[in-house]
Parts: structure tokens; C-alpha cells; sequence
């Protein structure tokens, strides 16, 4: 993703709001994690899909330019960002976090075989819906135009991870019940929006607050859901809502 032609000074001139430097926090953190949910994904069946592993090292490579571009943002605003702050969010996984959760997924994707690359591929469909929506629900809040250039850049590659996992999904979860079942216990089970499992449980909170609280949040996380609900076998989880529910979020059941 160029950014040459981006006149970083312009936050300089016009400054992003508290809010948005919080969130746009989160969202490098997220992004520039993703070389760790690479690293768990590479020890179970889906590296052994050479269609997939080559999707997986662009995404991989596409994800960790939205957080040095994120970071560049940060950095006009005097906001710690780059390497301290990554590695400070990998090293407060602990050792939970870096040894034993990597160790479990392979264990459980080793006994669930083939129709664990439908549950991986229905998981990154949602959590690249729920990147996707809070970045244009970034832009709407904050209104700023260089922002908006930016992020509607990311977004554009965020839709063609999208647009591969969402496919990926489908087609998995319409050849087999058992794909169907296990994606649709993992997703009511352990789902959790994105982010959540790596940041303190504060900043979740207030990042979902601030995107998804009032109307405009409220008509997203039904979209979502909805977007959910018409993958095979997957219908009526209620998804989103729920999982935003639980930090607090307060959203509208119709």
C-alpha cells in the first residue's frame, strides 16, 4: 500500500481527537499482531494448502503495512508506536500467550483435520467484516479527510482479504455438516472481537463503545450479523451482538 503521495504533516495542522489516537492504538496493535496469529495458524492442517499459505503470507505481509502506516499517524501526534509498543503487546501475552495457546491450537487442529480450515475460514471472514466496518466507522466518526484517505486505502486490501476467506468459507462449510458444526461451536464458544484477546479488557471496551455504541454502531453490528448468518449452517448466532454485549456495548435488538 503506497502512502508517498500522503501529507502526514496535515495531522499536524488538523489533529485526530483523543478518541481516534485511542483507537487507532488498538488498531496497530491488532495489525501488527498478526505475524503471531500466523505463527499459530502455520502449525495446523491450513499450511498444508499451498493456495492458502500463499494467501497467508500476503495478508501477513499486507497487515503489517496498516500498522506502520497506523503508527506513522501516531507518530506525528507524538504517541509511542513502532517496535517498544508491538513488543510490549507481545511480551504481556505471556507465557499463556505465546507457548501454551499456540500449543493448543495445533493439538485441536490436528484432531479436527480438513474441516478446521472452514472454522479458520469462517473466523477470518468475520474478523476481516468487523476490521472493514471499523474502519469506515472510524472515517464517519471522525470526519477528517486525510484520515479518510488512508484508511479507505486499507480498507481496500481488507476487502481483498475478505473477499478470499468469505469464499474459502462458503465453499467448506456447503460441502460438509461437520464443518458446519464445529465452525458454529467454535464461533458461539470462543469468538471474541478482534483485538480482544491481546488488549487490555479497558481498551476493548471503550474501542467497541465509541465504534459501535449509539445508531450508526448499532446498524453496523446487525449488518455483521447478519453478514454471519448467511454462511451455511451458521444462521441465528447473533454473533457480534452478543460478543459486544458482553464489553458493555449497548445494542438495539431490531
Amino acid at each position: 500500500m503506497s502512502v508517498d503521495d500522503i501529507d502526514f504533516d496535515d495531522f499536524r495542522d488538523k489533529p485526530l481527537s483523543a478518541e481516534a489516537i485511542r483507537v487507532l492504538h488498538y488498531m496497530t496493535d491488532v495489525e501488527t499482531h498478526t505475524v503471531c496469529y500466523l505463527r499459530d495458524l502455520l502449525v495446523t492442517p491450513s499450511h498444508q494448502n499451498p493456495r492458502i499459505t500463499a494467501f497467508l503470507t500476503m495478508w501477513n505481509f499486507e497487515e503489517y503495512w496498516h500498522g506502520d502506516v497506523i503508527d506513522k499517524i501516531l507518530d506525528v501526534h507524538a504517541e509511542i508506536n513502532g517496535l517498544p509498543r508491538h513488543r510490549a503487546v507481545r511480551v504481556a501475552q505471556g507465557f499463556k500467550g505465546n507457548v501454551i495457546a499456540p500449543i493448543t491450537q495445533c493439538l485441536t487442529a490436528a484432531v479436527l483435520g480438513e474441516d478446521f480450515i472452514a472454522t479458520h475460514m469462517t473466523w477470518g471472514a468475520v474478523n476481516e467484516w468487523s476490521a472493514h466496518a471499523a474502519y469506515g466507522r472510524l472515517i464517519e466518526l471522525e470526519q477528517h479527510a486525510t484520515l479518510t484517505k488512508i484508511l479507505q486505502r486499507i480498507q481496500q486490501q481488507e476487502s481483498r482479504h475478505l473477499a478470499f476467506y468469505m469464499s474459502e468459507a462458503r465453499e467448506r462449510l456447503a460441502k460438509s455438516r461437520k464443518a458446519q458444526r464445529i465452525t458454529r461451536f467454535a464461533l458461539r464458544k470462543f469468538w471474541a472481537p478482534v483485538g480482544s484477546t491481546i488488549t487490555p479488557k479497558a481498551e476493548t471496551r471503550f474501542v467497541l463503545n465509541y465504534l459501535l455504541g449509539g445508531e450508526g454502531g448499532n446498524k453496523m453490528v446487525r449488518m455483521l450479523d447478519q453478514k454471519v448468518d448467511k454462511l451455511p449452517g451458521q444462521e441465528g448466532l447473533s454473533l457480534v451482538s452478543k460478543a459486544v454485549r458482553a464489553f458493555g456495548v449497548r445494542v438495539a435488538t431490531a
